[in-house]
């Protein structure tokens, strides 16, 4: 039996001479039988298939029709389609066209207000539905500009009757669309929304929006779009709502019982030893807030630049080191621009390691003038040059593109800080007591030293002392006096400084701002560090100024002379003061012989300099040529030399 089972097998495998296998056929092998009808296995060879197809009954019609007829009716199928998609679409298509008119400048008030009037009819009832459509919440947008300068300008007519006319339509809006303003925040086009009713709201309806958002405040901070609204909310908030928006965010007791923190207690630190709250659980809490915020990159506001900084009070070393390690780069960018995202970002310079520093200032590349010019980017430049011992890395990136900008920067408030702080460290005259104590702020798990108080911005220091210089920025292992050097002289700044001082030695004796830069640099910077290296330049600078000085008076009143001008004559006086190598050039050149001339009016507090200064070879060089002015009585002495200097 099996002998034959393999001689079956054989035969059926016993292939044909040549080597190909034979046809078979596939249809009789088949369980079902193909039918008479069916597809035949290629249709391409075979036209029987085209009598089975369908006429098109629209075929001939759209092939007779012509370009325009057809873009005709494929608008008119968009509109058909849109119309089954929105249900208000017609009600859209209306506003829009009102919106044209009145939102176009060559209206009257009276017809805007009765077009605004128009709208808002249209919409009663309908606004919450519409809100999120981009037509519609522009239309919405408008109306409530409208609606609030219509009651102004009622009220300043006096006009009571159309003020509260006015009034009733805005807040029929915002009652309307009160109950759905946490889904609008969400919205793309609704948070713009959102955000002009806050701006037009009044005291009463911006803390009934704050109360709304009681719960959500984190939610929203991790939305990109809703923490737009979070972020307006706090800004046009009092202190107390600031306060009631940010204790959300310490704590899961003070989200539930709002009303156990009192509107003094400010900071996180007297909050938890005020209610005798577990660090652990506030720390845990802050940490689940403040990790998905940071992941997602939504580091732009300013309220989350506050939790930020109460978070550093309490966090432990390796929580803390790990939200340095996410911000340093690029993010950091983000936030300086804030007083306190300006305080955290002085905080990763100073506690970052080399590796974190290193992303900061390349993060940082391509934006340094711009940061340079803002009121608080500038002072993380300041705290860079003072803590950063890789002078290479700042110079390539920081100090480069400085000089890039310099004329611009000597005369700009902000921007002249970094080059001031290189010039005269720490100064109370270029930094407020809220700057210098920002400076010195550490994070305490990650610092042994025990961290000061930050002073108000109103309140004065209790020493006004420009040349008290204590140690307030640390960090650097490098003696700041080599930093500095190297960052100033050696990368080339100061030579570049002097010749920008030269070339506009007149504008900046003059400007409020750029007057501080020309006297720093003239006086060779704090501890001489300019000498004796750029003495030759320093000397050029002196010439300069003295032949400004030593051209005659103008007949046109509107142009000062340097001696007459506010700014320049207080400058060029505390030159004559600290610096006896100017006094020498400028009296030599300028003022010889031409004493009586000045000795009246802003420049006297100049002739009368070179009789206080401490300097006797300055003394000598004017007393001969001014004792006769003196006791003519033309010429007042200083009564208290020893307290006129750099202080004035």
């Amino acid at each position: 039996m099996a002998a034959k089972d393999n001689d079956t097998r054989l035969k059926k495998r016993k292939q044909v001479p040549g080597g190909t296998k034979p046809e078979t056929n596939r249809s009789s092998d088949s369980k079902k039988p193909r039918l008479a009808g069916s597809k035949p296995t290629n249709p391409r060879n075979n036209d029987s298939s085209k009598a089975f197809k369908r006429p098109n009954p629209d075929a001939e019609k759209t092939t007779s029709l012509s370009k325009k007829e057809l873009r005709v009716r494929a608008k008119e199928l968009a509109e058909a389609r849109k119309k089954k998609r929105k249900p208000y679409y017609n009600l859209e298509h209306e506003l829009a066209h009102l919106w044209e008119k009145m939102r176009s400048r060559d209206i009257s008030k009276e017809d805007r207000y009765n077009l605004v009037s128009e709208a808002l009819q249209k919409m009663k009832g309908k606004i919450p539905e519409i809100a999120s459509s981009h037509v519609s919440s522009r239309v919405l947008q408008t109306c409530v500009k409208y609606c609030s300068k219509a009651e102004r300008d009622a009220k300043k007519k006096k006009v009571e009757g159309d003020a509260k006319k006015r009034k009733a339509e805005k807040d029929a809006v915002f009652e309307e669309l009160k109950p759905h303003f946490l889904t609008l925040a969400r919205s793309a086009y609704g948070v713009h929304l959102v955000k002009k009713m806050l701006d037009n709201a009044s005291k009463q309806q911006l803390a009934e929006f704050i109360s709304s958002l009681h719960g959500h405040v984190a939610t929203l901070l991790r939305h990109m779009v809703g923490s737009v609204v979070v972020e307006h909310a706090y800004q046009l908030g009092n202190a107390t709502q600031k306060q009631e928006l940010l204790v959300e965010l310490y704590s899961t007791e003070l989200q539930l019982f709002k009303d156990l923190v009192l509107n003094k207690e400010g900071r996180l630190v007297d909050i938890i030893a005020k209610l005798d709250l577990q660090k652990s659980s506030v720390l845990k809490h802050m940490t689940s807030v403040i990790q998905p915020i940071l992941e997602k990159g939504i580091v732009d506001h300013s309220i989350l630049h506050r939790v930020l900084i109460e978070y550093f009070t309490i966090a432990e070393e390796f929580s803390a080191a790990d939200v340095i390690k996410q911000l340093s780069g690029p993010l950091l960018v983000r936030m300086i621009h804030t007083r306190d995202g300006s305080r955290v970002g002085m905080l990763c310079v100073k506690h970052g390691s080399a590796k974190e520093r290193k992303k900061i200032i390349k993060g940082m590349k391509g934006h340094i003038c711009k940061i340079a010019s803002d009121q608080c980017g500038s002072m993380v430049l300041v705290s860079l040059v003072s803590v950063v011992d890789d002078t290479k890395l700042i110079t390539k990136v920081v100090i480069n593109e400085l000089q890039e900008h310099l004329k611009d920067l000597v005369f700009d408030k902000d921007g002249r800080r970094p080059l001031l702080q290189l010039l005269h460290p720490n100064c109370s005259r270029y930094l407020t007591p809220y700057d210098l104590a920002s400076l010195s702020l550490s994070i305490p798990s990650l610092s042994n030293k025990v961290e000061a108080d930050i002073p108000s911005e109103g309140k004065e220091s209790e020493t006004n002392d420009p040349d008290e210089n204590t140690k307030l920025v640390d960090g650097g292992k490098k003696d700041p006096s080599v930093r500095r050097q190297e960052l100033l002289v050696k990368s080339g700044l100061a030579e570049r400084l002097v010749d920008v001082c030269i070339t506009s030695a007149g504008e900046l004796l003059r400007s409020n701002f750029g007057k501080e830069v020309i006297y720093e640099v003239a006086t060779g910077g704090s501890d001489g560090i300019l000498h004796p290296t750029l003495d030759d330049k320093l000397n050029e600078l002196y010439e300069a100024i003295a032949t400004l000085v030593a051209e005659p008076k103008s007949d046109d009143p509107k142009e000062e002379h340097l001696l007459e001008n506010f700014h320049s004559s207080r400058t060029i006086r505390r030159l004559i003061l600290d610096c006896p190598a100017f006094a020498s050039t400028l009296w030599n050149k300028a003022l010889k012989g031409k004493s009586e001339l000045w000795a009246q009016g802003h420049s006297c507090r100049v002739v009368s300099a070179y009789l206080a200064s401490s300097d006797s070879h300055v003394n000598k060089l004017a007393k001969k040529e001014l004792q006769p002015l003196i006791d003519a009585g033309t010429l007042k002495v200083p009564e208290a030399p020893a307290a006129i200097g750099t202080k004035e």
